[in-house]
């Protein structure tokens, strides 16, 4: 964690109160002031994001990328105890990054059928390709898709729209959207499946 540590400590600072250097930030907008401030807490930030990343190398860009998230955050709140209220951030933040990373490892899991679960013995195509890029190798069947199918399956999956609602946005009847999806989510796994022979 040493190498997170290298924001300058000015003695003017020393022995001022979390709220008071809030408002010198909001004031001078000085980040050396914001990085003093949170240089306090880092190990607070850096234990929760543990907390639920348990990895430590994640945890500490987590750390990085929590500073310059607090750069906007700061702005848009009334901070009455920093410490309660960077721990609120940062717990937030490591829960939104994780929803986001299991959303999208379930649609690729949606996209590959279900031989990609866990809990099956067999194996996905992507498992068995160690080098390839699971979301750049969706990307590029998605790519592969009719327009009607992939519009459908983007709406589904990516903006979680039920099937009325996309049958309304495209002007599609009902029946069309169901067949889209479930012939674009069939040729998808062909493609992934493929992948298997490169």
């Amino acid at each position: 964690m040493e190498r997170f540590l290298t924001v300058s400590k000015n003695k003017v600072y020393d022995g001022q109160n979390d709220e008071s250097l809030i408002l010198k930030y909001l004031e001078d907008r000085d980040l050396e002031i914001l990085g003093i401030l949170y240089q306090r807490y880092i190990y607070l930030v850096y234990g929760v994001c543990m907390k639920y990343l348990k990895d430590r190398d994640r945890s500490k860009d987590f750390v990085m990328q929590i500073f310059e998230k607090l750069i906007v955050e700061i702005d848009k709140s009334q901070i009455r105890r920093f410490r309660s209220w960077l721990y609120v951030v940062t717990k937030h933040y490591c829960m939104r990054e994780l929803q986001r990373e299991t959303s999208h490892i379930k649609k690729i899991r949606d996209f590959s059928g279900e031989d990609f679960m866990e809990t099956t013995v067999e194996m996905s195509p992507l498992d068995e390709i160690p080098d390839k890029n699971p979301d750049e190798a969706l990307k590029n069947c998605m790519q592969k898709l009719k327009h009607e199918q992939k519009e459908c399956i983007e709406l589904f999956y990516y903006q979680e729209k039920c099937y009325q609602e996309i049958s309304e946005v495209l002007r599609i009847p009902l029946n069309k959207v169901k067949s889209f999806i479930q012939n674009g989510k069939r040729n998808l796994k062909i493609c992934l499946e493929k992948l298997d022979g490169k």
